[in-house]
This record gives C-alpha cells, structure tokens and sequence, in this order.
C-alpha cells in the first residue's frame, strides 16, 4: 500500500482559501466543523466531539499537536485531535507491556469470549462506524460497511481460533521422553495502519493478536484520527465492562515520529506494519537491528491477466471493480490489464464502455447510496495521479478515459484507462495509488505471467481463463508470484479466512486466516524427560 506517514493539517485560521496545506486541501469556509452540524449529529454516538484526545492508555489523555481532521469529498473540517507526544507514546507502551502481565495469564478460550464481545460491539455500531469511514477516509458507503464487517469477521474466526490453535506432540527418539511444541504469547506488539483501510487492518492484527495473548498499540493513519478514536472507544468499552485495563488495547494517533518510536521499541516485539515499500524497508530495518519481529504489508501493482477463452462477461465487472474500487486505493487494486490479443480491442471497448456508466453518473459524495465512486483521500494522491499521467502520456500512452482531475471541492480524479505503452515502461512497473489502469497487449499465457511477475512487488493477481491446464500453471511453481493469486475473480476483496499478504517488494507478512496466528507467538520445542535415565540424541555417549 503505497502510503507513508502524511500528517493531517492543522486548521490555521478561520478561513481558509482554497489550496494545499500539508497534503490536506481546505476550503473557505465560516461555518463550523461538520461534527456541529445537524446533518453529522450521528458521529456524537460514536463518542466524538468537536475537540478530542487522541491517545489512550485506559483513560483517555494527549499532550501533542492539536490537528484537524479533514473531509477529502469536500475538503471541510470534521473535529479536532490532540495527538500523542512521544513520551504519551512511551505512557501507552509501559501501559500496555503492564497489562500483559494480566492479559497473558486468562485462558485463550476466555480470551476469545472478550473478543467475541468486541465483535458483537462493533456489529451494534456497524453502520455508524461505516459512515465515519466515508466521511473521513472516502470510500463509498457499502465499502465502509463492508470493511467494518470485515473486522466483526476476523472477531468471529479468532473466537473458534482461540480453542483451536495448537502445537505438535513429537515422536522422540529416546525412550521415556517427549517432544512437545508450545506457542506462547509474544507480549505486546505494535500495530502501524494506514489510512485506506484504517479499520479492518488494525482488526485483522488486533482480534488474533488478542486471542494468542499479546497486548496491542496501535497507531493509525494520521489522516483518519476520527476513525482510530471511534473502534478504540468500542474496544474499551469492551474491556471496562470485563473490569480488565483498557492498556490492554493501547491507541496513539499521531506522525512519523510515533511510528519511528515504535519501530525502535524493544517492548514491542512485534511491530505490524501497513504502508509504502519505501517506510515498510525503514520500518524493517529499524526493527531489525534490535533483533525484533517484523510484519510487513506494503506495496502491490497487481495484473488481471485475460486469455484467449476467458468469459468477458465476467472479466468487465470485475475488472471495473478492481481497479476503480476505492478510487483506485486498495493494495489489491488492478493497475495493470493484460488482454490476449484475440480479445484486447473488445475488451478495452467494453472496460471504457463500463467506465463511462460509473463517471460521472456514479461520483459523489460518499455517504451517497447511489455513488460508486469516491474522491482520492489527500492532495498527495491527486499529485501523484497528475504525474502518473502525465508521464504515462511521455511515455507513449494514450489515455481512453479519463485522465484529468476533477473540478470540484474535494481530492476527485477521473478513474483513467491508458493503453499503448510497453509492458516494462517506467509508469507501468512503478505503483501510483490512484484509478489509473494500464492496458497491455499479450500472445499467450507464458508472456502474460513473466509481465505479471516483472514488478517488485508480489501482493495480488488474477487470470481469466477456462483452461485447466492455465490455473494449474497460473498457481504452481512458475506461474504468479504473488501471495494472492485469483481465477476468475478480481484482485481485489480477499476473504478473511486465507493468509492475506504478499512477497518480494510487499514485504512478505501474512495476516488474517490460514496460520497467520503464528506471527503473533512465538514457538518453544520443549523435550521433557519423564524417566530416570539420561540419554543423548544422536546415540552419543559421554562416560
């Protein structure tokens, strides 16, 4: 996900002209914070207010800079917070690693009761939380909901996880032994999101992080402070109600700084990272030389590869879908098109076609059930769109669609189809986090997957065909790269129940389902001997 730690604009003054402050475009305007209007009284239920503190530790504190939170559909202010200071963060930190002592001690099927809890508390504020992700981040709100669910979904799966995770019984080559494998909980971890899916990446970490024993911090984007505060203040509503400490789900809102003291922590031992290649490697590095844990979601530039024998009556919708969902800003999204070139001229029609009945007719304002299709989430995102295009066109492309950005209030592009460039130009091989898809055309399964697998990152991809023998090839040793690899589906929308992540450039870490737990523990080979002899592996004899 090419996100790194944008800081969110201060409200200045007053009034404010139209431009970029700090990647957050503002707009003139006298009138209050949205969460003083009538029309977005609905966010008081969520416990937010015009001003708030933007750290908890089990109560509520923050000593850092007072920022705004901005609207990107309209560019208007929604509330104040007060940020985390480094040494708030170090308060949460200590708080958390106390409150393991406790956590650490419950049994996990106890522990998953709380999160079955946490869960059942998210789905009462589903559709408010939902909405607040529309309104902060920008997603449509069926995409909102749909995320929400998605953490009400890791709840449910780490309530069964939390009887089910094990280890192994050993055969021993010695008599009168065992050997027996325990996982036991790392302590407490550390949790960076990012600002597209600023609630269900932190809850894929959070729900089985919490069954397997660890206590979690959290940081979030700083550009959706809002929507940390909102699910920190389900959880712990949660956790009081249980009389356990709130530290035990720690949240910082707050900048590069905060992510740069969590990344250097030896209390957490784990650091769970969602953002761009080139902070996750910062990340990485810095947590490495302390001999942590590291776990990484970073970059994708993902294909949908389309054969000779596909059925174009499924590739359209799901290619309009991949690459436009989000305004082009999953990790998952499609940015590269790669059509047979049986097929590559109706394709290109009917994708161009598709788009034409989602721009404009479908752009709005998010919270909008009638829009498909939101605004980018900061100025930052349309700089990059702007330049993507530009030099896409320097480098032969020709736009079909779109290309331009929109004129009107908020961070709005045109979802943009380009065609005409080489597999291997510069704009296509490169991720830019916005609705720009590159259309390329192939000869064959062979040379779509070495296209496919060209790029440095290896999060997901997908291939259109009926050809048994294709999947085959497209899953197994040299076909996709990357660690979602789909058949006739899109890129993106991964279910919650299979590892999600990705290799090379992505960072190689695994969340959610499959046995993506084992991240969150660490694991003990323990031989117990329950004779009276003393033997030595291997035959070896010391007498």
């Amino acid at each position: 996900m090419a996100i790194g730690f944008l800081r969110c604009a201060k409200l200045v003054a007053p009034l404010l002209k139209q431009g970029s402050l700090l990647g957050c475009r503002t707009y003139a305007s006298a009138a209050a914070m949205l969460i003083d209007s009538p029309k977005y009284s609905w966010l008081k239920d969520l416990g937010l207010s015009s001003e708030n503190k933007g750290v908890y530790l089990g109560k509520w504190t923050g000593n850092g800079e007072v920022t705004t939170s901005f609207c990107p559909a309209n560019g208007e202010a929604i509330a104040k917070v007060t940020q985390g200071s480094v040494a708030d963060y170090n308060d949460a930190a200590n708080a958390a690693t106390e409150a393991w002592k406790q956590w650490a001690d419950i049994p996990a099927p106890h522990r998953g009761e709380i999160v079955r809890q946490i869960g059942d508390a998210l789905r009462e504020k589903k559709t408010l939380l939902g909405n607040l992700e529309s309104l902060e981040m920008g997603k449509v709100a069926s995409e909102g909901g749909g995320e929400v669910q998605e953490y009400i979904d890791i709840c449910d799966y780490a309530v069964g996880l939390s009887r089910m995770f094990s280890g192994k019984v050993i055969p021993s080559e010695r008599a009168n032994h065992a050997l027996v494998e325990m996982w036991n909980p790392l302590g407490a971890i550390g949790v960076i999101s990012a600002f597209n899916f600023p609630v269900a990446v932190y809850g894929w970490n959070n729900a089985i992080a919490l069954v397997c024993g660890n206590t979690v911090v959290w940081k979030g984007a700083p550009t959706t402070p809002l929507v940390s505060i909102a699910v920190t203040r389900i959880i712990s509503s949660v956790l009081e109600k249980n009389a356990l400490p709130g530290a035990i789900c720690s949240m910082v809102c707050g900048g590069a700084e905060i992510g740069n003291a969590m990344a250097k922590d030896e209390r957490l031992k784990l650091v769970s990272f969602t953002g761009s290649t080139a902070v996750g490697k910062k990340v990485a590095l810095t947590v490495q030389e302390r001999f942590g844990k590291c776990l990484l979601e970073l970059g994708g530039n993902n294909a949908v590869i389309v054969l000779e024998d596909a059925d174009l009556d499924m590739v359209v919708p799901a290619v309009t879908f991949a690459a436009i969902g989000t305004a082009g800003q999953r990790c998952t999204t499609a940015r590269r098109l790669v059509v047979h070139e049986k097929y590559y001229d109706e394709v290109v029609k009917r994708v161009t076609k598709a788009y034409g009945q989602i721009y404009p007719a479908r752009m709005g304002d998010p919270l909008d059930s009638k829009t498909l299709y939101g605004p980018l989430h900061s100025q930052q995102g349309v700089d990059l769109f702007t330049k993507s295009v530009a030099d896409a066109k320097q480098q032969g492309g020709t736009v079909v669609f779109g290309g331009k950005v929109v004129d009107r209030p908020g961070f709005y592009v045109e979802p943009t189809i380009v065609t005409g460039l080489k597999h291997n130009a510069e704009v296509v091989l490169r991720e830019t986090f916005a609705p720009i898809l590159y259309v390329l055309k192939t000869t064959g399964i062979d040379e779509a997957i070495s296209w496919n697998n060209e790029v440095d990152a290896g999060l997901s991809s997908s291939l259109f065909t009926g050809n048994l023998g294709h999947i085959f090839k497209w899953i197994g040793p040299k076909g996709s790269d990357c660690g979602l690899v789909n058949v006739n589906i899109p890129t993106s929308g991964a279910e919650i129940g299979g590892a999600f992540g990705g290799e090379k450039h992505t960072g190689g870490g695994r969340e959610s389902g499959s046995d993506a737990w084992k991240q969150y523990m660490r694991r003990s080979t323990c031989t117990i001997n329950y004779g009276k002899d003393l033997p030595l592996a291997q035959g070896v004899k010391f007498e």
